[in-house]
């Protein structure tokens, strides 16, 4: 039984770095290759759900929820507004909200 838990974790770490290689390499690609980006992000997806192994929070905010694509900053638009950040992605249109602290110059 302590064999298939290391293998387990062996895996996981396994997956997590992969999907870390595969962010840089979508960020490195995009410029010439959107479409190999938007690709790296599904797979980096896919090996999250298939190892159980949650995406980063540095990584979970690089793709669309709804349409996978990777979120480049010509493929978004990001508004702010009243401690609100706002991100649209501009294939499918979905918008991501997320709270920003507002720093006050004292």
């Amino acid at each position: 039984m302590r064999h298939r838990k290391d293998a387990q974790k062996k895996g996981r770490e396994i997956a997590r770095q992969r999907m870390d290689l595969l962010f840089r390499l979508a960020a490195a690609e995009h410029e010439l290759h959107p479409e190999r980006s938007d690709r790296y992000a599904q797979i980096a997806r896919r090996i999250s759900t298939r190892a159980r192994v949650r995406i980063p929070p540095h990584l979970k905010g690089l793709f669309c929820k709804r349409c996978g694509r990777y979120l480049s900053p010509s493929g978004t638009r990001v508004r702010l507004h009243r401690g609100i950040l706002t991100v649209t992605c501009l294939g499918c249109g979905r918008q991501t909200r997320r709270p920003y602290k507002i720093k006050m110059n004292s």
